[in-house]
């Protein structure tokens, strides 16, 4: 965890899906914009670069907000159309179900 409670990841996104995953996340379900809020997180930014997209948030407690997410059936609607289009997969289940990035630099 980092001492201010920043996280950021990378994901590519299937060149075929590139439309349809920025479409949704332009204009997404109000009930998943509720279960993110529920779950602590907040600040939630998505940047593209190409095929690549990188995602920052900020949590107190990631471990719980994405347990809360995992059990979530609005997430689990949304991850099951999302996951299809990610190059490989994700599953909040898992030990390490995103690979945080390391902060190397923060100006407050």
């Amino acid at each position: 965890m980092t001492a201010n409670n920043k996280y950021a990841w990378v994901w590519e996104i299937k060149p075929e899906c590139i439309d349809e995953y920025v479409k949704m996340h332009l204009n997404p379900w109000p009930e998943i914009m509720e279960e993110h809020a529920k779950a602590g997180i907040r600040n939630y930014s998505i940047f593209r670069n190409g095929t690549q997209f990188i995602y920052t948030f900020e949590c107190d407690d990631v471990k719980k907000a994405f347990d809360y997410l995992d059990n979530s059936e609005d997430c689990q609607r949304w991850n099951e159309i999302t996951s299809k289009m990610v190059q490989g997969s994700f599953d909040f289940s898992a030990t390490e179900p995103i690979k945080f990035l390391q902060q190397v630099f923060y100006l407050k």
